[in-house]
């Protein structure tokens, strides 16, 4: 089960893992099948079992900018269904034939609510994982930055 491995669901005991056993789905997706549009409802977020999903972004709704493909078991996506407005910040596309994990956003939303100690874990690992993910793209940008710099003084 690639639930255990994803890192929303870090520490969770097994009882806690079961209970979203309980709620997911598994689906099988062909490739190029779109799974979500940027700021569409998030209504259920995913969990990688295999294949492959592309993550990006649209400009002026012509441009396609790939953001990253998730081919790791266990990497989830969609969490924007755990968050106000609800709304999925990226597109997601099937890149290569995929099994996925699907949990949707009001099963998630009432076992969380049933179950206080299991929410505060997945939305501790949530914050964590942003916080990381800030950091990482801090660093990325002193780099731009450093190089753009000395670019402009030579």
């Amino acid at each position: 089960m690639q639930l255990s491995t994803c890192y929303l669901f870090q520490g969770l005991s097994e009882c806690q893992l079961k209970q979203l056993i309980a709620i997911s789905t598994e689906i099988r997706v062909q490739q190029g099948t779109w799974l979500y549009h940027e700021n569409e409802p998030a209504d259920q977020m995913f969990v990688l079992k295999d294949g492959a999903v592309e993550l990006l972004s649209t400009i002026d709704d012509a441009i396609e900018l790939p953001i990253t493909i998730i081919r790791s078991p266990g990497s989830c996506f969609g969490t924007s269904a755990l968050i106000p407005p609800h709304l999925y910040s990226l597109s997601a596309r099937c890149a290569k034939d995929a099994t996925l994990q699907a949990i949707k956003q009001n099963d998630l939303r009432n076992l969380i609510q049933q179950n206080g100690e299991l929410g505060f874990a997945i939305l501790t690992n949530l914050a964590k994982h942003f916080l990381d993910r800030l950091k990482e793209t801090r660093q990325e940008l002193k780099i731009h930055f450093k190089t753009l710099f000395k670019s402009m003084h030579h």
